[in-house]
């Protein structure tokens, strides 16, 4: 039964009209005609005749008018929606949950650490702003959660824990609430054939406006070029699958090379695994690492980029080497030449992307173009020019282009160098370096859920737990784009965030009745709640 206008000349008149099904076929039958349109609209007996027909059916969509005391508002519902299953799937709440089952809070922790998950997920901004950007979100059992609820939390995950043992040594790296979590979630998605057999690491570093607590707070070299600020080191450990594994931190003036044997040795015993194989970017390589790596005390398998430019080896053996490459796909259908050199009982893998080699060659030479044109007026303001300055030769107060330069970093054109201490191919070996933009992604991810500064924790405790809110929301972001692309799903981030955000629940209470309507779905919304299991709210619901 539906209401429908019927057109009889100049005039239209409201219908009551059912459906009804004979012989097979659909036909309508008029139960009534109201009047004519235009009349019951400028009488308001439409609005009346709704309001009264409400009484019979606590379902009716309410269309009120401007007489009736009324009111409403909306809340956003697709990101807590979407997120609460995947923070169930993951078993990150299991795993919360266990780490909290001994522990006595006069608030829900667990409800603490979604809401600021779910807030490093949809938008950049402080703790501070979390509190109140939750109010235009309905999320469950977060309505009595006051600011210090949330610090708390954050300090929770980020508190240290006794080391056993009488006289058990401080380790570098203090162990942490967030790393008995991290390590329930491995456990939980692990299976018989699984292992950490291959793993990818890196770091970044993130600056402070204020001190940066107790240690953690220092100056060092900034990858973020504010050299000038207070800094920690967050490195990330993920899989040859792309699933982040755990994070570590250290204080901002800790040098790379510094990090990867520590956490060579924490992952060992923390996931307790005998076989690791370590592919890390040049900025982790030294011969002291090297050493450590190939010891018998660690026996690490290594798959490391080198700074080339640094290493004699590589200047003047291996770039020189006239041995023939051979062609291998990646993956994205780029061609990659590759060659497996050994020099002093070292093995070295050179790579080579014609692609690049052509980029490289064609920037520099636009580079020397623009310096011959700018030699022509003058060497005024060229030595003060970093791109000029490279390629710039000074004589006697003369300045020319240094043609040897120029010669000498044509050798380096879409080339790298990888030094391993494996038995995998070269093919093998350079493939799996080229994962490492994984880690390379991860981290430009990480560094947009981590734009919450001015970082306003002043203790370690509460910073370790606001970085460890931001690995949990890249997790819940991974597994989502995982389920995606299973699905064969290529959606931006943006997107989804923009999508998700845009459904909403209306609540309008008028007269003792209170109801609920969920607006359209839009965009890609539909589809990512089918790709987590999940149905569409009902449209209209009797609240």
């Amino acid at each position: 039964m539906f209401a429908r206008t019927k057109k009889s000349g100049k005039y239209q008149y409201l219908q009551i009209v059912e459906n009804k099904k004979e012989k097979g076929k659909v036909k309508q039958r008029v139960l009534a005609t109201v009047g004519r349109l235009d009349q019951l609209q400028s009488a308001g007996r439409v609005e009346a005749l709704i309001r009264s027909l409400s009484r019979f059916s606590e379902e009716a969509l309410m269309v009120l008018s401007g007489k009736s005391e009324l009111s409403a508002s909306a809340k956003k519902i697709g990101p807590a929606l979407i997120f609460e299953r995947l923070w169930e799937e993951t078993g990150i709440k299991a795993s919360l949950l266990e780490a909290l089952r001994d522990r006595k809070f006069e608030f829900d922790v667990e409800r603490a650490i979604f809401l600021t998950v779910l807030h490093r997920l949809m938008v950049s901004g402080s703790d501070r702003f979390c509190h109140r950007w939750c109010r235009d979100y309905s999320i469950e059992g977060v309505d009595d959660l006051q600011l210090h609820h949330l610090y708390r939390a954050m300090e929770f995950l980020g508190e240290e824990l006794e080391e056993e043992g009488p006289k058990a040594k401080k380790p570098p790296v203090p162990r942490c609430t967030k790393d008995l979590i991290e390590e329930s979630l491995f456990q939980r998605r692990r299976d018989l054939f699984s292992n950490l057999d291959l793993v990818f690491f890196d770091t970044t570093s993130i600056y402070f406006e204020g001190n940066g607590g107790e240690s953690l707070g220092k100056k060092g070299f900034s990858k973020d070029h504010r050299p000038d600020l207070n800094q920690m080191i967050v490195g990330a450990v993920i899989d040859e699958n792309g699933q982040p594994i755990c994070c570590e931190m250290w204080p901002g003036n800790t040098a790379d090379l510094k990090t990867l044997i520590p956490v060579v040795e924490r992952l060992k015993q923390r996931f307790k695994i005998r076989k690791v194989c370590i592919v890390a970017d040049r900025g982790m390589l030294s011969t002291q690492t090297i050493a450590t790596l190939e010891s018998e005390e660690n026996s690490t398998p290594y798959i490391l980029g080198t700074p080339m430019r640094k290493f004699k080896v590589i200047r003047g053996h291996i770039l020189a080497d006239n041995g023939p490459y051979r062609e291998i796909q990646t993956e994205k259908h780029e061609p990659l030449k590759i060659k497996d050199i050994e020099i002093d009982g070292r093995r070295y893998i050179l790579c080579l992307n014609p692609k690049q080699e052509r980029k490289d060659a064609a920037d520099r030479q636009a580079i020397v173009d623009s310096l011959s044109k700018q030699l022509k007026r003058g060497t005024k303001n060229l030595i003060g020019n970093c791109g000029f300055r490279k390629y710039l030769k000074l004589e006697k107060g003369s300045a020319s282009i240094d043609e040897k330069r120029i010669a000498d970093e044509a050798k380096f054109d879409g080339k790298w160098v990888l030094q391993t201490n494996t038995a995998l191919s070269a093919e093998q070996i350079a493939l799996k370096y080229k994962e490492l933009w994984r880690v390379e992604h991860l981290f430009r991810d990480v560094k947009s859920l981590l734009e919450t500064r001015p970082i306003f924790h002043q203790r370690d405790q509460t910073i370790r737990g606001h970085v460890f809110c931001s690995f949990l929301a890249l997790m819940l972001r991974k597994e989502l784009q995982r389920q995606l692309e299973k699905r064969g799903h290529n959606f931006e981030w943006a997107d989804i965030k923009q999508d998700l955000k845009a459904l909403q629940r209306v609540t309008i209470e008028t007269n003792g009745i209170k109801m609920s309507i969920r607006t359209q779905s839009q965009g890609v919304c539909g589809k990512i709640f089918q790709t987590v299991g999940l149905a569409m709210p009902p449209t209209i619901q009797n609240l």
